[in-house]
């Protein structure tokens, strides 16, 4: 007969409560396999959970106390970072100034809803690669199909958002922060021919392009030593990427000079919006100034020092502050428009630039469009890549899963997603959409900002930015 005391049925009901209410929020009942294990943790006791606490050996207490801590410690943060909220420190420059290098985010992934872990088996606080070690940091055999919890909300126009890098499921080792494909059609090009796209058809002009990455492809895999190994990663283990949310599934989004229209209507740009200028100054720009106008070191790094100009990001506040300094600057102007090496899609001739751009229509669940020749390299990646599609083009003919067809119907939602700073911000204008399963969560607020530019003495923790809700950066 189990001996139980009425404190131990309690702290059983109110874990038990809580451990139910956790399911239901997951709609998985294969959890139900724990509730003995927790029974027999407060009730019968029948295993000895705690066996070490009876040791005399004081050795074995040390130890093992410290070895309990840590396992509790690394579950506890396991299941915190998988479901409720985990930690992003921004990497690169592509927010500025909205979000600065050095900001660390309190990051909730209850505001979409959190999503089931797709490599459940991983170690917690890494994302693909353990350190020292250099080794995965999860087994990929282990694997399940994609699902979210239900969430506080959705995706909304503007918001910033952190997501798993979309064109990151085959990664070059030596150079993971660049995007495969992009390298592999930019090599075969260079190893190629040149070649008058515009002369060609619909149909040779793909069959060029599929030539370029095919032997783009061939050369990386045979240069390890500059590209390093290639290999495939699960969705949930691509490198996490932060940016705003310009652009809506349905949504029809264009750039024309550098401006977003979202169906025709302008979009609301945020307040701390860059672009590049040409600065043409007296000499070099002081330091006082540009701290005081939040102009960091890396903006201030291309500066052709025969012609004394700085080729450099400016909010309008920035722009102004430098004009009306006559003292030291002469003019400022917009630096000239250009594809940047090559912009989504790379296997089409669209003539677009980074400040005129579009337009494209953006996937939205449910939706079915027409396919063609023409807009297929738009579309193609969310149909193969993250929808699980095979899709080959023969004697002009869309095959999909085998099956000629004109039409596609989208299984997900899709999102356009771009830094702040425009003219230094690898976004969706270089790998396009963002599906609704590579969404991570919403920073809530910035918990630490670190100035990379200041010392420990010398203003380094930026007190003004501690605690600012991310909500309110516009």
């Amino acid at each position: 007969m189990i001996q139980a005391s009425r404190k131990q049925w309690i702290k059983f009901s109110i874990v038990l409560v809580l451990y139910l209410i956790f399911l239901i929020w997951l709609q998985s009942w294969l959890g139900l396999v724990v509730v003995p294990f927790i029974f027999d943790a407060y009730i019968s006791k029948k295993i000895p959970w705690t066996w070490w606490k009876k040791s005399k050996n004081k050795t074995v207490l040390a130890v093992m106390s410290w070895v309990d801590a840590i396992v509790f410690a690394l579950v506890a943060v396991y299941f915190v970072n998988l479901y409720f909220f985990q930690n992003y420190v921004i990497p690169s420059s592509s927010l500025e100034k909205s979000l600065l290098v050095g900001d660390y985010l309190f990051v909730s992934k209850m505001s979409y809803g959190a999503r089931i872990p797709q490599t459940p088996l991983h170690m917690p606080l890494t994302q693909h690669t353990l350190p020292v070690f250099n080794c995965k940091s999860y087994l990929d055999w282990v694997h399940w199909d994609y699902k979210r919890v239900g969430g506080l909300g959705k995706v909304e126009l503007n918001d910033i958002v952190v997501f798993n890098f979309p064109a990151g499921d085959s990664v070059a080792t030596a150079v993971p922060a660049e995007d495969l494909y992009r390298l592999s059609y930019q090599a075969g090009q260079q190893l190629s021919q040149p070649v008058d796209m515009s002369r060609l058809t619909l149909e040779r002009q793909r069959q060029v392009y599929d030539f370029y990455y095919q032997a783009g492809r061939k050369y990386i895999d045979e240069n390890p030593q500059m590209y390093g190994k290639i290999i495939t990663r699960p969705v949930d283990r691509r490198e996490n990427y932060v940016k705003r949310c310009v652009g809506l599934p349905g949504q029809t989004l264009e750039i024309k000079n550098r401006i977003i229209y979202l169906d025709g209507k302008a979009n609301k740009e945020p307040d701390n919006v860059q672009y590049r200028y040409f600065v043409k100054t007296k000499g070099m720009l002081p330091d006082d100034l540009c701290h005081e106008l939040g102009i960091s070191q890396e903006d201030l790094m291309m500066y052709y020092t025969e012609e004394s100009v700085y080729n450099m990001p400016l909010t309008e506040k920035a722009k102004a502050a430098l004009l009306a300094r006559k003292d030291l600057v002469v003019s400022i102007e917009n630096t000239p428009d250009d594809d940047a090496g090559g912009l989504y899609p790379v296997n089409k001739l669209t003539g677009w630039t980074v400040d005129n751009y579009g337009p494209v229509w953006i996937p939205k669940k449910g939706a079915t469009i027409d396919l063609t020749l023409d807009n297929l390299p738009i579309y193609e990646r969310p149909i193969k890549n993250y929808e699980g599609n095979s899709l080959e083009v023969k004697d002009g003919k869309i095959y999909i899963n085998g099956q000629e067809t004109t039409k596609y119907t989208f299984k997900m939602d899709y999102y356009w997603m771009m830094g702040d700073n425009r003219h230094n911000s690898a976004d969706s204008r270089f790998w396009g959409f963002v599906p609704e399963d590579h969404i991570v969560g919403k920073p809530i607020f910035i918990w630490l900002s670190l100035d990379q530019d200041r010392g420990w003495f010398d203003g380094k923790v930026r007190w003004n930015r501690l605690f600012k809700f991310v909500d309110s950066i516009k």
